[in-house]
């Protein structure tokens, strides 16, 4: 995967997809920019996914023309393609996670990708302060309504060390309720 700091392209990466027995308990979250470098003007890209035609966008405030500010870029020898599609496709199209459901490089016809993701209400300077990677959320089996409570207090729900004890994790510190309560496990 490339960053601000490395292109990688020639399809190397493995790309990101998520597996449907795995798709309940464990997904990508919505603030996901990925940026895909290097697609076919054939790519299913431009050609559209069954009826529509994907443009490439800001997802969460982030996206193509800003990368390009990456250093990176003038070490692969960045060139400007047509603007929205006039004279080919874009060197870089910036699409959310929803609008794909997953990275396969050979399908999409791309020589790389990056992504990149927000963590809101955090604003940095530019993509060389992004977060790359892809940031997921998950749930966990169990009680729903535990999970629920502590999502709602601004927690994420998980397990105790002993994998069996449910845990609401809270930023500076646990609690086997809500990130209201105030019995909470301080983290050292």
């Amino acid at each position: 995967m490339s960053t601000c700091d490395t292109i990688v392209l020639g399809g190397r990466g493995n790309g990101f997809a998520v597996e449907q027995w795995r798709a309940p308990f464990f997904s990508p979250t919505p603030d996901n920019v990925f940026m895909l470098i290097g697609c076919s003007a054939q790519s299913p890209l431009f050609q559209g996914f069954p009826g529509k035609h994907l443009p490439c966008r800001n997802v969460s405030g982030m996206g193509c023309e800003d990368y390009y500010d990456c250093p990176a870029w003038s070490l692969v020898g960045h060139k400007k393609v047509g603007s929205v599609y006039g004279s080919g496709p874009p060197e870089c199209c910036a699409v959310s996670f929803e609008a794909i459901k997953a990275i396969n490089l050979s399908k999409l016809e791309c020589e790389g990708y990056s992504s990149a993701y927000s963590l809101a209400p955090l604003r940095v300077d530019g993509p060389g302060d992004w977060s790359y990677g892809i940031r997921v959320k998950y749930s966990v089996q169990g009680n729903d309504e535990f999970c629920r409570a502590c999502v709602a207090t601004g927690g994420a729900c998980g397990f105790g060390s002993d994998g069996v004890k449910q845990l609401c994790i809270c930023g500076s510190f646990n609690s086997t309720t809500n990130c209201d309560s105030e019995s909470g496990q301080k983290l050292a």
